[in-house]
């Protein structure tokens, strides 16, 4: 077992909070432009760290109240080479963003840690394309390759882990995870899913879970499922299978949507928060080892209170 796994204070039993959908909530509810749905440049401005703080408030708020800790996610989903180049970002300029959006979470840290508030600093990592659907693929070596200067960045600050998020298939989720265990990184792995409960890739969720362990060792600290309405995975979490014990979050959409509809859709979708709250609490029953409560596309505040409320 990894010695890492010690240090990370969600591994101890305590529940942890997440955010809910970044890039939804700024552009759907505070009319903010994200250039290819990207919140990364925020971090280079006084006024895109403001945003982010406010942002932030009713999370940090949230966890205080229910006497929970809570991992803070850097903006920097979008922040591999692909992406920053539609942007103007080179490796360097990269690389600089990933390092300040640690910095600016340390000092959201500093700030709001009293009392015993666990907050846990996050780098995020995401999938070379869409999130939806594979555009290229990689081999675990190429993946390796190709994600190791971002999780270099944040080794080199003082990032506690690094996830890799929206993950759309093994091979490129291993790459990273190769990454990481080189450079001596925490990590978790989120996959996410279609309708039917398997990755765009079309591999089963238990499969992806139990070649990712296969592959490197177990060596994430554990799996999440992101980026999917509940309704969509709830049906292969079933039986006893080793791999279901190593999910250890979810940050679900609030919308019943595939991936194809929301990538068409010109509103958002915000669900039923109180619906999603007992969807999550459905799933506890079914996920021995739940401990990370978050959302993804279309949630917010609102959605983590009725998490909480049904769950917590």
């Amino acid at each position: 077992m990894p010695q890492y796994r010690n240090l990370l204070p969600q591994l101890d039993g305590r529940a942890f909070l997440t955010d809910g959908g970044l890039e939804t909530t700024l552009v759907f509810h505070e009319g903010l432009e994200l250039p290819c749905f990207a919140a990364f440049p925020l971090v280079c401005t006084e006024e895109g760290r403001t945003t982010l703080t406010q942002y932030f408030q009713p999370y940090l708020g949230l966890a205080r109240k229910y006497g929970l800790g809570l991992i803070l996610d850097t903006p920097t989903w979008r922040a591999n080479p692909d992406w920053g180049r539609q942007l103007g970002f080179d490796a360097q300029a990269l690389a600089n963003v990933d390092r300040a959006a640690i910095d600016y979470l340390k000092e959201l840290r500093r700030q709001h840690s009293h009392g015993g508030l666990p907050l846990v600093l996050n780098g995020v990592i995401g999938p070379r394309g869409d999130g939806y659907r594979i555009e290229t693929t990689m081999t675990a070596a190429e993946a390796a390759m190709y994600h190791a200067p971002q999780v270099q960045a944040f080794r080199d600050s003082e990032a506690d882990m690094v996830s890799a998020v929206t993950m759309t298939s093994a091979e490129e989720t291993i790459g990273i995870a190769h990454a990481a265990k080189a450079a001596d990184m925490p990590i978790v792995v989120s996959f996410t899913v279609e309708t039917d409960g398997q990755l765009p890739s079309g591999q089963a969720l238990g499969s992806a879970i139990e070649e990712a362990d296969a592959v490197t060792g177990a060596y994430p600290a554990y799996y999440m499922i992101n980026c999917a309405h509940p309704t969509h995975f709830e049906h292969v979490l079933v039986g006893d299978a080793g791999w279901l014990g190593r999910i250890r979050g979810l940050r679900a959409n609030a919308s019943r949507k595939s991936h194809a509809e929301l990538d068409a859709a010109s509103e958002l979708d915000i669900g039923e928060p109180q619906e999603l709250g007992q969807d999550y609490a459905r799933l506890c029953a079914r996920l021995p080892n739940l401990r990370v409560f978050g959302g993804c596309c279309g949630t917010d505040h609102r959605h983590l209170t009725a998490i909480c409320d049904a769950c917590l």
